[in-house]
């Protein structure tokens, strides 16, 4: 076919491999159209365990293909040093896998054998040599079927003839299946250490590709997995309709790793078997032995009544035999299938960073709350959000842990690396019950396909769980929000910062998703980025409300205009029309549309809760719409912290102190707990309790103006003037450089029983449309002002019901 000579690619300083044609053989155009075939079949492909091609072309010297240089020994060397069940199953399931996605493409290698196979010195493994591969007219189209397809001459013999499948050999149609029968050869070598079939001529080979069996594997090697053998066995069918597909190849050896099925029993340690034993063990060793047992009879002293000629006879025993141990393996290997039964409740758990660059952490965090995100849409999946698994980062978790704590069936890990612009992700889906590999993979990409891989993953676990998509299921799944890589990757950035929701982390948020939609304008999911994380600034405090709000609308209204299905963008719409219009029929007809479209969101119930509810006086409500967000994030630590609120809003004291305690003890560092745990205790009597809490929390955050206010509103209840004046003026201080919620100044008033200075405070809070200013309906802190008319004037000028 050629020479292979090491070179370095001057531009950009690497090494590489050149295959070269020779000049004198490029009058032969059967050599030179197999030569180009070659890389454009193995250019078409994009996968981690197949050689990547860089450049064709031709000079004096000849024609070339230029691919990556794959340091490290042969298959062929590996097998001749190494038959552990270990190599066989970590090596094969990369074989199956390059296999799988050539099949996938529509390309059959019709070479598959060790001398085409390298494994890299970290114990990498890549195919190479798709020189006599040949695309499928089935599925292939256009242009690229006609540079890629090859017409083959019917009734010649092609590819290395020890790994020919019997079809190849027989001069006929060749395709995926004959991949598997050679694939089931090198699996055989790697196992054994030999060819399973022996010959010393190239007809003989024909000869016993086509009609013998071989030894099982287990006869060799007691010590291997039956499972393993049945596998191989099948691979080796003469039916190519009863071979198992690349894919299936792939689950299987990965079902063999997790059982760590490392050993087998001797026949008639089979036959003693119980019926309480393992299924799958239990169907596949008789039908071995009996093959086995059948096989020795006939070599011995067996007289088959069979009429016709001694050659008759053998041949007729040959097919029987071949189908006897056929029908074992197939059996054996149906019962290592993948369950049929859906899985309707999944985790899907960060991604581990191994780029050794923090830069990175965005990809690893955005990739995992990409993925939940589209799949908590599916109403028959119930997934674990990010709250819930986020806690699991940076922890060698064990998925049958996981599972437990989070009630689910399926659990979903992966890693994933940056190298210059260049994303290795590594990918493992397993149902956990049945302690089987449902899924796995890895993606050698371009950091610009990340929004094409987190397609193909979510069609893939779609698929590995068994879900009967609705047609709106169907479209939810399949919905593009971008097209853009690089919009795509700022929003994951915006993401990431988002989730720290510090003021300086939500104004990069802010930043990132501007940056996208300048690069996608109709990215309505970033508007809403936009619009969440000014209404979030709105809330924190960290800006004025007339400041964060009125930014928030407009990119709802954007995204809106873009999506009018995107429930998000219809809550955050709703949101800033409870806590800033205080046009509550809006706000309620936007929050149940936010919850038509998907009631899987939690942030949609909180809001819907403590932005609309509260300020209606509908405290029942309220704490059902919470606990439900609780529901589904049951770890959010914001979630818990505002069911504190909602019991205090109810009146629900004990409840509320209960709740606050429990907030605490889920994160003790996060101070929004411990502003709520304050608050609990001051309606408890217990206001020594809060200054203890809040005086050792202003050590560490004493500039913040929430806690100000607790300790503040606890010594004023506790009748300690000079004290709550104090940190009256704190806040008044702390507001000549930035917002300070008024309302809570009015509520320190009203417990000391200043009612017009606590009523100056509110009417501040009008004109400032502060965000908590309808919380007054139910919150127990201005109790002392209800019987005040300027209270119920308030209530009306801000079109709240009395």
């Amino acid at each position: 076919m050629g020479e292979v000579w090491l070179a370095e690619d001057t531009r950009l300083k690497r090494k590489v491999a050149i295959k070269l044609l020779p000049a004198e053989l490029t009058a032969d155009a059967d050599r030179v159209r197999r030569f180009e075939q070659e890389a454009q079949a193995a250019s078409a492909l994009s996968h981690p365990n197949i050689i990547t091609v860089h450049d064709i072309g031709e000079c004096e010297a000849g024609r070339f293909i230029v691919m990556e240089l794959v340091a490290g020994r042969t298959l062929r060397e590996v097998i001749a040093a190494d038959n552990s069940l270990e190599t066989v199953l970590t090596l094969g399931q990369q074989m199956a896998k390059a296999l799988a996605a050539a099949h996938a493409a529509g390309i059959t290698h019709r070479d598959i054998k060790p001398d085409n196979i390298m494994v890299r010195d970290d114990g990498y493994l890549k195919v190479l040599d798709f020189g006599l591969a040949r695309l499928l007219p089935a599925t292939a189209s256009g242009s690229e079927a006609a540079t890629l397809a090859q017409q083959t001459t019917p009734g010649t013999v092609m590819g290395t003839v020890a790994y020919m499948s019997p079809e190849q050999a027989r001069g006929e149609s060749v395709s995926h299946p004959s991949d598997i029968f050679a694939l089931g050869i090198v699996f055989y070598e790697l196992a054994a250490g030999r060819h399973p079939f022996k010959a010393e001529t190239l007809v003989g080979y024909l000869h016993a590709i086509t009609l013998q069996t071989p030894p099982p594997l287990t006869q060799l090697k007691p010590e291997l997995p039956a499972a393993l053998d049945a596998l191989i066995l099948q691979m080796l069918s003469k039916d190519a309709s009863q071979r198992p597909t690349a894919s299936e190849v792939a689950q299987t050896l990965q079902d063999i790793a997790r059982r760590g099925d490392t050993s087998r029993q001797s026949s008639t340690e089979a036959e003693r078997v119980s019926a309480s034993d393992d299924a799958q063990t239990l169907m596949l060793k008789p039908v071995t032995t009996a093959a086995t047992e059948t096989k020795v009879a006939v070599a011995e002293n067996a007289q088959p009544t069979t009429s016709g000629s001694p050659k008759t006879r053998k041949w007729w025993m040959i097919a029987l035999l071949s189908l006897l141990a056929l029908a074992g393996g197939f059996l054996a290997y149906r019962s290592f299938a993948p369950s049929r039964q859906a899985i309707d409740s999944l985790a899907v758990l960060p991604f581990q960073n191994r780029s050794g660059n923090a830069d990175s952490e965005y990809l690893s965090d955005g990739l995992a709350e990409s993925l939940i995100y589209r799949l908590s849409q599916l109403p028959n999946l119930k997934v674990s959000p990010t709250s819930s698994v986020f806690r699991y980062k940076g922890k060698d978790a064990d998925p049958l842990s996981i599972a437990k704590e989070l009630s689910v069936q399926a659990v979903m890990t992966g890693h994933i690396a940056q190298r210059g612009d260049t994303l290795v992700i590594s990918v493992e889906l397993v149902d956990v019950p049945n302690n089987k590999t449902l899924w796995g993979e890895q993606y050698e990409r371009k950091l610009s396909d990340l929004l094409a891989i987190q397609r193909e993953m979510t069609t893939e676990i779609t698929q590995r769980l068994q879900l009967k998509l609705s047609g709106e299921g169907e479209q939810k799944l399949a919905k593009k929000y971008t097209d853009n890589d690089e919009a795509y990757q700022l929003y994951l950035q915006g993401r990431h910062y988002w989730s720290r929701r510090t003021e300086k982390q939500t104004v990069k948020a802010i930043e990132c998703y501007r940056r996208a939609i300048a690069l996608d304008p109709n990215y309505a999911l970033a508007f809403v980025g936009i619009a969440d994380a000014y209404n979030s600034m709105g809330k924190n405090p960290d800006l004025a409300p007339k400041e964060a709000i009125p930014p928030a609308k407009e990119a709802a209204r954007r995204a809106l205009e873009l999506d009018p299905s995107l429930a998000e963008a219809h809550a955050a719409r709703a949101d800033s029309a409870a806590i800033y219009d205080w046009d509550w029929a809006l706000a309620e007809r936007e929050f149940r549309r936010a919850l038509e479209l998907n009631p899987n969101v939690s942030y949609t119930h909180i809001a819907y809760g403590s932005s609309y509810l509260s300020s209606q006086g509908r405290a029942d409500e309220l704490v059902a719409e919470i606990k439900r967000a609780l529901e589904i994030e049951p770890l959010s630590l914001i979630n818990n912290s505002v069911l504190v609120t909602a019991y205090l809003y109810a009146r629900q004291y004990d409840k509320a102190l209960q709740q606050g305690r429990k907030a605490y003890d889920l994160d003790p560092n996060f101070k929004i707990a411990h502003h709520w745990l304050g608050l609990a205790y001051n309606v408890n009597g217990q206001a020594d309790e809060t200054i203890k809490l809040i005086e050792d929390s202003l050590k560490s955050s004493p500039s913040s103006t929430a806690l100000l206010f607790v300790i503040g509103l606890a010594h004023a209840k506790q009748g300690h003037r000079r004290e709550a004046e104090q940190y009256l003026e704190k806040l008044r201080e702390a507001a000549k450089t930035r917002y300070v919620r008024t309302y809570w100044l009015a509520c320190i008033y009203a417990a000391l029983g200043d009612k017009d200075k606590a009523f100056a405070e509110l009417e501040q809070s009008f004109e400032d449309r502060d965000i908590f200013l309808p919380r007054i309906k139910l919150d127990p802190d201005v109790d002392p002002l209800r019987d005040d008319p300027r209270f119920k004037d308030l209530l009306r000028r801000m079109n709240l019901p009395e």
